[in-house]
C-alpha cells in the first residue's frame, strides 16, 4: 500500500501545468477513468488531497494504482481526446454515452449519374452524407420529396461513359413510368443530371429559399416563352418544396449557421439536444443520452455532448447557443447564453426537444417495467412531503350527507400508487346527529384505525383527507392524541370549480406546490376524485333505499316478504301506487291489498 502511494505521489510531482487528458488505471492495468483538465497538475492532484462528498469518487480514488496523461495544445483538443478515449475504452467510472443505434443518413453516391439513397453505413469513398436522422420516417420523407421532384435513377448499374457507349444497358420500367430519363441508354446527358444533383444538395443543406427563387425565375422565363407545359412542371416542383418548407421550423431569417445545445437530466441519466440552424430554419435535431457514474457536473457533460455532436455532424458553426456556459472553450467559436429575442426562442425549442426525449425514454422504460412508474411516483411523494419511508399504502377519507340525512363516509386505499378496490371501505355514521363533517370524520378514522390496532392489520404510510386544515386537525387529534399512532397526514383541497388545487402537509399545514399536468398531480387528483366518487355513490345507494323503504316499512300488516314481493314485481313505490286493487289482490291477497291501498292513500293526503 505504501509502495502504491509513493508511486502516485511521484507521478503527481511530475504533472505539468498544461491542458491535457489523464487516465486512471486499476491494479490489473485496466483504464477505470478518463478525464480532461485545463491544468493537469491542479486537477489530478485534487483527487488525492481531500476526502470527497461522493462515495463513488472515494471508491474510484481507492482503486487508482497508476496514472498516465497526454498533453494537448488547448481545452478543445483535450475535450475531443477525452471523448474518443471514453468511447474506445468505456471506463467503469466515466459518463457513458448511450448510443448503441446506427442512425440513417441520406447519401449522394460518388459515381457517374449519382444515386441517392438511405444508408446506415458510412463508406469513405468520396460520397456525400447528410444526417444522421434521429427519425427514419423524416429521412424517408425527405427522400420521397427528392424523388417526386427529380427523375433520379434507382438502379445499381455502373453508368460509366464507356459502358453507355458500348450500349450495355436497356431502359427499365422506371423510364417508362417517367421516374427516370434513361441515362443508361444515353437518353439523358450527365450535365443535365448533375444540375438535378446540385439542386438536391441545396435541399439537403436546407438552402430551399435559394432553390425556390431559382424555380420561380425559371417558371417565369418558360411562361414568357409560351412553354406552358414546362412552366407547369416547374411550378409543381416549386409547390412541393414550399410544402416541405412549411413543415420545417422557420425560426428567424437573420440567424444563419448556428448551433444550439440544451441540457436536462433525470436521476443517473443526462440528455443533450442539438439543433443546427441554417438560413433561418432548423435543419437538424438530435438528442444523445449519457449515463452518469460519478455525479459529474452538468457543465462537464454539456461540454462532452457539444464535442460529440459537433464532431458527428461536422459542424463548424462559429456561434453556439447554450443554456449555461460549459466547461469548454473553442478557439473559433463563441458561446452565447441568450436572455431574450430569437436566440432565446431557439434555446427554448431545443429545451422542449430535450425534455420530450427524456419523457419518451421514461415512458418507454415504464412500459417495459410498469412497477417503475409506481416507484417513481411514491419517491416523488416521499420527497415532496419529507416522509421517512416510502408511502406504499395511502388511505384517503371523505364524508357525504345532505343536510345531515343518511350521513356516510368512505375510505379508498392506494397501494404502490394504484387503487386497491378490494380494500375500499364504506361507513354509516352512527354517533353523529346533524351535518357535522368534523365529528363524522373523527368517528370514521377512530373506527378504522382502532380496528386495525385490535386486529393487527397493516396501517397506512400516509393518510389524506378530502379537505383542508380543519379536516387535517380533527384527523390528527384521533390518530396522534387518542390512538398514539405516528402516521403522516395530508389534506387535498379543491378550488371553487371543484378542481384539485393544492396539497397541504404538516402542522401547522403548509401548501406543497404541485405543478399541474405532472404525473404526481394526476395521482393526487385521481385519489381525490376516487374517494369523492366512492362516498357519493354509497350515499346515493343508501338514500334511495331509505326512500323506498320508508313508505312500505311503516305500513302495519305489510311484512318484509310482502314488501320484497311487491318491489320485485313493480320495481318502485310509484308503480305500486298506480296498480289497481285487482292487480294487488292477485299478487298479495285481498286483505293485504286493501291495507296497502288505504295506507298509501293516507300518506298521499
Amino acid at each position: 500500500m505504501t509502495e502504491k502511494k509513493e508511486h502516485i505521489k511521484n507521478i503527481l510531482a511530475l504533472l505539468p501545468d498544461t491542458p491535457g487528458v489523464y487516465q486512471y488505471f486499476d491494479k490489473e492495468g485496466k483504464i477505470i477513468y478518463v478525464g480532461k483538465a485545463k491544468n493537469l497538475k491542479r486537477r489530478v492532484s485534487s483527487y488525492f488531497n481531500k476526502t470527497h462528498d461522493s462515495i463513488k469518487t472515494n471508491v474510484l480514488v481507492k482503486n487508482i494504482c497508476d496514472i498516465k496523461y497526454i498533453v494537448v495544445k488547448s481545452e478543445e483538443d483535450a475535450l475531443h481526446l477525452e471523448n474518443s478515449l471514453i468511447k474506445e475504452y468505456k471506463p467503469r467510472y466515466n459518463v457513458l454515452l448511450k448510443d448503441d443505434k446506427t442512425y440513417p443518413w441520406i447519401t449522394i453516391k460518388n459515381e457517374h449519374f449519382p444515386r441517392i439513397f438511405l444508408t446506415r453505413k458510412i463508406i469513405k469513398d468520396g460520397s456525400k452524407y447528410y444526417g444522421p436522422y434521429a427519425n427514419v420516417h423524416i429521412a424517408k420523407t425527405v427522400l420521397e420529396l427528392i424523388r417526386d421532384l427529380y427523375p433520379i435513377r434507382t438502379c445499381h448499374l455502373a453508368l460509366t461513359p464507356e459502358n453507355i457507349k458500348k450500349k450495355k444497358f436497356k431502359v427499365c420500367l422506371q423510364y417508362h413510368i417517367k421516374n427516370c430519363k434513361g441515362p443508361c441508354e444515353n437518353y439523358e446527358n450527365e450535365t443535365e443530371y448533375m444540375e438535378y444533383i446540385s439542386q438536391i444538395r441545396q435541399i439537403l443543406n436546407g438552402n430551399t429559399q435559394q432553390l425556390c427563387d431559382h424555380l420561380v425565375a425559371e417558371m417565369q422565363k418558360l411562361s414568357s416563352e409560351l412553354k406552358f407545359e414546362e412552366a407547369q412542371s416547374v411550378k409543381e416542383k416549386y409547390l412541393l418544396i414550399e410544402k416541405y418548407r412549411a413543415k420545417s421550423v422557420i425560426v428567424s431569417t437573420t440567424i444563419h449557421n448556428t448551433d444550439v445545445f440544451s441540457y436536462d437530466e433525470d436521476g443517473n441519466s443526462a440528455f443533450v439536444n442539438y439543433l443546427h440552424i441554417r438560413n433561418g430554419s432548423i435543419v437538424q435535431s438530435f438528442t444523445i443520452e449519457f449515463k452518469k457514474r460519478l455525479n459529474e457536473a452538468k457543465e462537464d457533460i454539456l461540454a462532452l455532448g457539444i464535442a460529440e455532436l459537433r464532431t458527428r455532424f461536422k459542424s463548424l458553426s462559429k456561434e453556439i447557443i447554450v443554456p449555461f456556459l460549459p466547461d469548454l472553450k473553442f478557439e473559433n467559436a463563441e458561446f452565447i447564453v441568450p436572455q431574450r429575442g430569437d436566440k432565446r426562442k431557439l434555446l427554448e425549442i431545443s429545451e422542449q426537444n430535450v425534455k420530450q426525449y427524456k419523457i419518451d425514454k421514461l415512458k418507454q422504460s415504464e412500459k417495459m417495467n410498469p412497477e417503475q412508474k409506481s416507484t417513481r411516483l411514491m419517491k416523488e411523494i416521499q420527497k415532496e412531503l419529507g416522509l421517512q419511508k416510502l408511502p406504499l399504502q395511502i388511505e384517503c377519507f371523505d364524508n357525504s350527507n345532505i343536510q345531515g340525512s343518511d350521513a356516510v363516509a368512505a375510505c379508498v386505499v392506494f397501494k404502490k400508487a394504484k387503487p386497491s378496490k378490494k380494500d375500499y371501505r364504506k361507513y354509516i355514521i352512527k354517533t353523529v346527529n346533524g351535518p357535522d363533517d368534523y365529528a363524522s370524520m373523527q368517528e370514521v378514522v377512530r373506527r378504522r384505525y382502532q380496528r386495525a390496532i385490535d386486529e393487527g392489520t397493516t396501517l397506512p404510510d400516509l393518510i389524506i383527507t378530502d379537505g383542508g386544515k380543519g379536516q387535517m386537525e380533527v384527523v390528527r387529534k384521533v390518530v396522534e392524541d387518542e390512538l398514539h399512532l405516528n402516521i403522516p397526514i395530508a389534506g387535498l383541497a379543491k378550488d371553487n370549480r371543484h378542481r384539485t388545487s393544492e396539497l397541504l402537509f404538516g402542522f401547522p399545514p403548509l401548501v406543497i406546490g404541485l405543478k399541474q399536468q405532472t404525473p404526481l398531480f394526476h395521482l393526487m387528483e385521481q385519489i381525490q376524485n376516487e374517494v369523492h366518487r366512492f362516498a357519493i355513490s354509497f350515499h346515493r345507494d343508501k338514500r334511495s333505499k331509505s326512500q323506498v323503504t320508508s313508505e312500505l316499512d311503516t305500513i302495519k300488516g305489510i311484512g318484509p316478504q310482502t314488501k320484497n314481493l311487491l318491489l320485485t314485481h313493480y320495481k318502485s313505490v310509484k308503480r305500486i301506487r298506480e296498480a289497481s286493487l285487482n292487480e294487488l289482490t292477485e299478487l298479495i291477497g285481498s286483505s293485504k291489498a286493501n291495507t296497502l291501498i288505504n295506507a298509501l292513500q293516507k300518506k298521499k293526503e
